[in-house]
């Protein structure tokens, strides 16, 4: 496998960014060519070395690149300026990302500005002794030299770091583990989680990071932004930095220079500019470092997070991108430029989800007696192989530990080494209510794949075994979703039966082919508001296994429901062994891969897929509980007997998978997960009770607050969405859900419509268009607008309320064509909150006008929402003549990316005016050749053609225009989206 770029100098040049591989101290030069990014964003290779440059006055050591990020018309170089050592994996360093850099590919100055500000950042923050560019002491990996088992997991400690003070709060530590406020509230009070985001968001963060972001400074800006209602924050002496959180953020440093305003970020580099995109990049700028910076991003130079230890391929010729599992390959698509060009060197994938580790020895006590546990660190002779954050509090006292040679093994004992390795897959990635259940492909919403890894400390399988443990979990693979704007909210089902169990089938074959045997523990309550969807969960299974099961050939689907909050009810947590009894055969049929003289001698050939609502905490429970036995077992086989339920000295089983869940449900949800003291104690306290409170109202807050913005980053970083995704929440304080393909939805819709409402068997659908509407008839605007299909066949126009819910046809109206009297089209302004509400070229529609003759029918109304053929008709009678009973239907066009028509090429109109025009012109052809029909008809003998002032035309006038709409605008309505804004944007 090509080596990959461990450690590169950025420089700015005139032309573009240079990445120059650079060796460790005392290693022979880099054998990897440099590589420039002009400033156009076009990578390509250097042929010559170019760090003597006059031109290059700083450079900035990274330790890898994960990607490019283009907004605006900017783009911005995401590097890792900072990252941590967390596990070994078969000898080969893991790491997690602590800080990274938005270096801007605008111009030499720009660039130059931001290498020099970070430098110093890191010099003052992260210890990094060399500010001008050379090599650190406490960084010496290299291609050539394999790490020994300590020395791989611990830094150079050598060089004592500086006391110094912090400016915000006043304290005294050393320079790498001084806090602040900022620090204190959004990583060691993680009760908080991001609700502490909005108190330093664009006016509370450091100005070191608001320089890196292209925002101006503020000398008060600590002091104006120090939150008073948090009476916990230390202000004297250091408070341990909690779990799956960055190490710090930076402080306000006010003797660096101003390198970029927010009007220089986006120059000229060709292409058109989104002004709400501009005004919205600071925070983009701000959300991707926090995103990325967030401790919760791991990768390793030579070991494939992607895969399980059973899946690595150790002789391949391959880079380490082309092994990756693209599920798990978290900037696969931010990174694409460097794989384009052929650099790949450069291409360092990286994972989300957790990576932690630990060591420990078993002494045997006698020949009779059971083993026991020796907890790390309790002996000079044992390993000293910590957690991360285990690390830092060492390193927070000055403690030292022995990274010489690996320790010896403990008289009638052993060593071992326990690794847990999360993934969280990037389809449906997202956050908790913007992303639950499945969509149309099969994949599942928060799915997470937890291997733990039992190995002897050397790795040495010909000599011991190494035993992996895989579990899965996911939310529940049908279509619901959950308003966050409750604590308690009801889960809204929909989509149709066959709509739900296709997706269903595709899920569980697509995990069937990865794992083998799928058994699934679902968790959700049996009463209340989770009991439909539980339901509705187990009906799907119980239809999969009668239909065919996993393979179409009768291998079936486990199922297991545990009403977990029912049967531990009264924190009762211990009742979860319940659970284990049933799934105990299960567990022991499909075991774990065995890993025997580097080849596997045996593979685990099933997995448990576990869910509750939010598949964080109480399946967390169940998690732990499930690996606690794998790992029981596991030992059992090799002769040594460990129980890690009420052994207190093996409390670090229980801190490291609690780690794992707190990882995964700030991922998910922003705050630590519930439940957490029963998984690290494995007792339930009211202390425990009363923090999840906490935890819960914080996550409502993020529900309903922050998770919008942060999602529609999501999307654009993973390529789901272009970054009109920006102008979209800026315009609804919302983000779509671009998992799911809406032109297939749409698509579906209008053939089932079809299939209902045209009755006539002589009468064949021409086209058939998805569109908004006003939620009342014979009106152009009201509150709320939904989505309609409209139908065109040769004989009549179809207008159809759809229930999108149950996929049903609520009501529809049939409109002969030749009782059309008008079609005009043009700007259609509904809203004047937002810019994009108001771009004469995106808010388009048309109207069409015609009579209704008295006592027809006009609406056929479903009466049952479950059943497409019981229609009630609707009897409009009155005194009028025919020809005064005129009436209009309103349409609004959709973004022409979420729609395509029923009879429609793949060469769709490009834009909404395009659209509408496409809509109005085909409705009026097919009008006039009806009326000519019809003409025809009824004069054979004469022939005549329709008069002119019968034949249909377009028109084209404003439907509502900008100044209209401007007036209909009240006051209320504009401070309410105000303070919306205020506090979502």
């Amino acid at each position: 496998m090509p080596g990959l770029a461990r450690k590169l100098l950025v420089f700015a040049a005139v032309d573009g960014l240079i990445l120059q591989p650079s060796p460790p101290r005392n290693h022979p030069p880099a054998t990897q060519q440099a590589i420039k990014i002009d400033y156009k964003g076009n990578v390509g290779p250097l042929l010559k070395d170019r760090r003597e440059e006059d031109t290059a006055p700083a450079a900035l050591e990274i330790h890898g690149v994960v990607g490019l990020l283009k907004v605006a018309t900017a783009l911005f170089l995401i590097s890792i300026c900072s990252r941590e050592q967390v596990a070994q994996i078969r000898g080969k360093p893991v790491y997690r990302i602590t800080d990274i850099a938005l270096i801007p590919l605008a111009s030499q100055a720009d660039a130059d500005q931001a290498i020099v500000s970070t430098k110093e950042h890191l010099a003052r923050h992260n210890k990094i002794p060399g500010a001008d560019g050379e090599e650190s002491d406490s960084d010496s990996d290299s291609d050539d030299d394999a790490p020994s088992v300590t020395d791989s997991l611990e830094e150079d400690t050598s060089s004592a770091p500086a006391e110094v003070k912090d400016p915000v709060t006043g304290q005294k530590g050393l320079s790498d583990r001084r806090t602040s406020v900022a620090e204190d509230v959004l990583q060691k009070k993680g009760v908080y989680g991001r609700f502490a985001n909005r108190w330093f968001s664009q006016k509370g963060w450091s100005t070191d990071s608001r320089r890196l972001q292209g925002m101006s400074s503020d000398d008060d800006l600590a002091r104006k932004n120090q939150p008073k209602n948090v009476d916990s924050i230390p202000k004297e002496e250091e408070t341990p930095t909690s779990p799956g959180l960055p190490d710090a953020l930076p402080v306000e440093d006010k003797d660096v220079k101003e390198p970029v305003s927010p009007e220089e970020i986006p120059k000229a580099l060709g292409g058109q500019k989104d002004s709400t995109t501009v005004a919205l990049l600071p925070k983009i700028l701000r959300t991707t470092k926090m995103y990325f910076a967030s401790g919760n991003f791991f990768f390793s130079y030579e070991y494939d997070l992607t895969r399980g230890i059973g899946q690595q391929q150790s002789n391949s010729s391959l880079p380490l991108f082309k092994q990756a599992d693209s599920s798990f390959f978290w900037n696969k698509h931010i990174i694409s430029p460097f794989i384009d060009a052929g650099q790949h060197n450069f291409v360092l994938p990286v994972i989300q989800g957790f990576v932690g580790q630990r060591a420990f020895s078993i002494k045997v006590a006698s020949t009779h007696s059971e083993s026991m546990v020796i907890e790390p660190g309790s002996s000079p002779n044992d390993i000293q192989l910590q957690s991360w954050h285990e690390k830092q509090n060492a390193d927070d006292t000055g403690s030292e530990t022995n990274t010489e040679t690996p320790p010896p093994e403990p008289d009638n004992g052993k060593n071992f080494l326990l690794t847990l390795v999360s993934r969280r897959s990037i389809k449906r990635a997202g956050l908790r209510y913007l992303r639950r259940g499945i969509d149309d492909e099969g994949s599942a919403a928060n799915s997470v794949e937890s291997e733990q890894i039992l190995s002897p400390p050397t790795w040495d399988t010909s000599e011991d075994k190494v035993y992996s443990f895989t579990q899965y979990r996911a939310s529940i693979p049908l279509f619901f979703s959950q308003s966050p704007y409750s604590l308690k909210p009801q889960v809204n089902t929909w989509g149709s039966q066959e709509t739900n169990a296709k997706a269903f089938k595709q899920h569980f074959t697509d995990l069937s082919a990865r794992y083998g045997s799928i058994y699934c523990a679902s968790l959700v309550d049996k009463h209340g508001t989770e009991a439909k969807i539980g339901q509705s969960y187990e009906d799907h299974a119980k239809l999969l296994n009668s239909s065919g099961g996993l393979d179409g050939q009768g291998k079936e689907l486990g199922f297991e429901w545990f009403d977990f909050h029912n049967v531990c009810r009264g924190m009762h947590f211990e009742n979860v062994s319940r659970l284990m009894d049933t799934l105990g055969p299960f567990m022991k049929e499909t075991g774990w891969t065995e890993i025997t003289n580097d080849q596997v001698a045996h593979k685990q050939s099933g997995v448990l897929r576990t869910n509750c609502m939010d598949c964080l905490d109480r399946t967390n429970v169940v998690q732990s509980a499930c690996a606690r036995g794998a790992l029981e077992d596991q030992l059992a086989a090799g002769g040594f007997s460990i129980d890690l339920q009420h052994d207190p000295s093996t409390s670090w089983f229980n801190t490291l998978w609690a780690d794992n869940g707190d990882n995964i449900s700030r991922q998910y949800a922003g705050t630590a997960a519930l439940k957490g003291d029963f998984t690290r104690t494995r007792k339930r306290q009211i202390s425990g009770a009363l923090t999840d409170f906490g935890l819960t109202l914080t996550r409502y807050y993020n529900n309903i607050v922050n998770d919008y913005f942060a999602q529609a980053l999501i999307d654009y970083l993973l390529g789901r969405a272009t970054e009109s995704i920006f102008a979209e929440f800026e315009a609804d304080m919302k983000s779509s859900d671009y998992f799911i393909d809406l032109r297939k939805v749409r698509q579906a819709a209008i053939e089932r419509s079809a299939g209902i409402v045209i009755e006539d068997k002589d009468e064949d659908l021409i086209h058939g268009w998805t569109l908004s509407v006003p939620t009342a008839a014979n009106a152009l605007k009201t509150a709320t607008f939904e989505e309609a299909v409209l139908l065109l066949t040769e004989k009549a126009l179809y207008f159809c309320r759809l229930d999108w819910g149950t996929e049903k046809v609520r009501e529809f109206e049939r409109i002969a064509l030749d009782h059309v009297q008008g079609v005009a089209h043009g700007v259609y302004i509904t809203s004047t909150l937002a810019q994009r509400h108001m771009d004469t070229e995106k808010n388009v529609g048309f109207v069409i006008r015609y009579r209704a003759d008295v006592g027809a029918e006009l609406v056929r109304r479903n009466t049952r929402s479950l059943d497409s053929g019981n229609f009630t008709e609707v009897d409009k009678k009155g005194s009028k003549k025919p020809e005064e009973l005129g009436r209009f239907l309103a349409f609004k066009a959709l973004p022409p990316r979420t729609t395509v028509g029923a009879g429609e090429s793949n060469d769709t109109p490009e834009n909404e005016i395009e659209v509408v025009k496409s809509i109005c012109d085909e409705v009026v052809r097919v009008a006039n050749k009806a009326k000519n029909d019809e003409a025809i008809k009824w004069n054979i003998s004469e022939q005549q053609e329709p008069s002119e002032d019968q034949v249909l035309k377009v028109e084209e006038k404003d439907i509502i225009s900008l100044a209209d709409a401007k007036k209909s605008t009240g006051y209320l309505e504009q401070i309410g989206y105000s303070l919306k804004k205020l506090v979502w944007a």
